[in-house]
């Protein structure tokens, strides 16, 4: 029993030391000459729905929610939002070459199409995050649309 008692306390000062261990926040706290709404003329319902369901992932500037800051969740959302930004950082998207843009347009659209993003463990915690069927239309035509006029530009 003290054995137990021994392991619980070291196991709550650990939760507690790691508490002091808070990774640096993804937020710039402006909007970047390379954003993807500046690179396009995006309308504003889908900038909207951007802003909502893709952009604490995919950009420079994240909407943390109140679990952000307990650990190790806070270590979690790093990875994951790093990763994402490593695939596709709307802030940065006026500085990809034509090709890439293209390439991420399509992208976009298919794994919106195919319900691939946003993900579902996302979605589960932002409601803003679950599209529905007129929403997703909309993102997927604009994105491939805008893919289509990249194209036959260059």
């Amino acid at each position: 029993m003290i054995r137990i008692k021994k392991i619980l306390l070291a196991l709550l000062i650990l939760f507690v030391a790691i508490q002091f261990i808070q990774p640096a926040h993804n937020k710039s706290g402006q909007v970047s000459p390379t954003d993807f709404t500046k690179a396009f003329t995006v309308p504003q319902n889908l900038q909207n729905i951007l802003q909502g369901a893709c952009y604490d992932c995919h950009s420079n500037n994240t909407s943390y929610p109140w679990y952000s800051r307990i650990q190790p969740m806070a270590w979690i959302l790093k990875r994951h939002i790093d990763n994402g930004k490593s695939k596709l950082n709307f802030s940065d998207f006026g500085s990809y070459t034509f090709r890439r843009q293209v390439s991420k347009l399509r992208g976009i659209a298919n794994q919106v199409k195919d319900d691939e993003m946003p993900l579902a463990s996302y979605k589960s915690m932002h409601e803003k995050a679950n599209l529905n069927v007129d929403e997703k239309s909309l993102i997927v035509n604009w994105m491939n649309n805008t893919a289509d006029s990249i194209s036959l530009k260059n």
